[in-house]
């Protein structure tokens, strides 16, 4: 089984549609660095309904050893940073993250790369949910962002298409 390294925004997204307790079902590890448990902490503080890291025993805050120099120029959060740096130092675990800019800088680094939508499928594959069709809206109301394009391919990529 693959272990994880997990940004803000999968997390988020998946607690705020019930799932994020399928990380531990799809992954025997998930990590995610301290500046992913602060950008939550600091939600909280402004009265966010996002997930508290220490509630999730199979979370383990780790954090790289180092940080790429030519980084922070790319305008990445704190989180993507330490997130994509931590994979980098652990380059068989698959990082979860979201953000475009972010995602195209750990691809180019020669990461495995996971979106939110990615892990919709592996747990359906995985049979931890019958359909995702019924996530996909819930998830755009958490606020993952996606085109009508992007939509009707992971529901075809999970055989899940409507007739239209």
């Amino acid at each position: 089984m693959n272990e994880a390294i997990c940004n803000t925004s999968p997390l988020l997204y998946l607690y705020r549609i019930g799932a994020i307790d399928w990380l531990p079902k799809l992954f025997s590890g998930v990590w995610a660095p301290s500046a992913v448990a602060e950008e939550l902490h600091e939600g909280r503080k402004r009265g966010y309904d996002v997930p508290n890291p220490v509630n999730y025993e199979w979370l383990g805050i780790v954090d790289p050893a180092s940080m790429p120099s030519e980084w922070p120029a790319l305008d990445l959060g704190a989180g993507e940073s330490s997130a994509m740096a931590l994979a980098l130092e652990n380059p068989s675990r698959i990082l979860l993250l979201d953000d475009a800019l972010a995602r195209r800088t750990a691809q180019a680094a020669g990461l495995t790369v996971w979106g939110t939508l990615r892990v919709l499928l592996e747990a359906k594959s995985a049979g931890l949910t019958a359909e995702i069709a019924p996530l996909i809206p819930r998830i755009q109301q958490a606020g993952l962002w996606m085109s009508e394009e992007i939509k009707q391919r992971i529901l075809a990529i999970a055989g899940e298409m409507t007739e239209q």
